[in-house]
């Protein structure tokens, strides 16, 4: 019958070239031993000889081909809720704060009305979660504020510790803004003395050659 084209994960230890670390067939027990492929196109083994795969050529379009075919394997694929109790429920919502898909009974009991946690943000289902911002490294929250007093930014938690008591505080896009503004004045001060610092340069020049003389 026809051979089965081989699957992505087969292809994907194929792609690496690891010298060796995929053995593919053995033809009966000859030494040195060779190491044959079934062509997916023909149907036909072909011989890689006795390096296999370290002797071929990496296919940089044939890896980014597979690399689709594995991320629609992916997204097609059924996320389950990860804290169901057996049997799961499929996955409807995904917290990045959490970093965790929930089903929809799951996702409304971990963040509970009137807590921190009822702030996240539900996105879609996924298995790999990526922060949206910069996180704070005490708290592993987003941060949301910059402490103009310690200049550093601090997240919700952080506010409300003592640390920061009477400190001034102030949203990140407002210092970012206002850092923005500073720096765009400062640069422009410096472009308009250029011109001056440059004729001051000069005369000191000049001044140098004539006192050497």
């Amino acid at each position: 019958g026809r051979r089965a084209v081989p699957k992505p994960d087969r292809l994907d230890r194929l792609l690496k070239s690891g010298f060796g670390t995929y053995p593919g067939r053995k033809r009966g027990t000859v030494h040195p031993q060779t190491v044959s492929f079934p062509c997916p196109a023909c149907q036909r083994d072909v011989d890689l000889g006795e390096r296999g795969l370290g002797s071929l050529f990496r296919n940089l379009t044939l890896e980014r081909v597979v690399e689709r075919y594995r991320q629609t394997i992916n997204i097609s694929a059924a996320i389950m809720c990860q804290f169901c109790k057996p049997p799961q429920l499929e996955a409807t919502k995904g917290c990045t704060e959490c970093k965790s898909s929930f089903c929809n009974e799951c996702f409304k009991l971990y963040h509970p009305w009137g807590t921190q946690k009822a702030q996240h943000e539900p996105t879609p289902p996924t298995l790999t979660f990526r922060p949206k911002g910069l996180m704070c490294p005490e708290h592993k929250e987003e941060v949301t504020h910059y402490c103009k007093t310690c200049q550093r930014l601090v997240c919700q938690l952080c506010r409300v510790r003592r640390t920061h008591t009477s400190h001034k505080i102030t949203p990140v896009l407002s210092a970012y803004q206002a850092l923005r503004e500073k720096l765009t004045k400062s640069l422009a001060y410096i472009l308009s003395s250029q011109d001056t610092v440059q004729t001051q340069i000069a005369e000191l020049e000049e001044t140098v050659k004539h006192t050497e003389v």
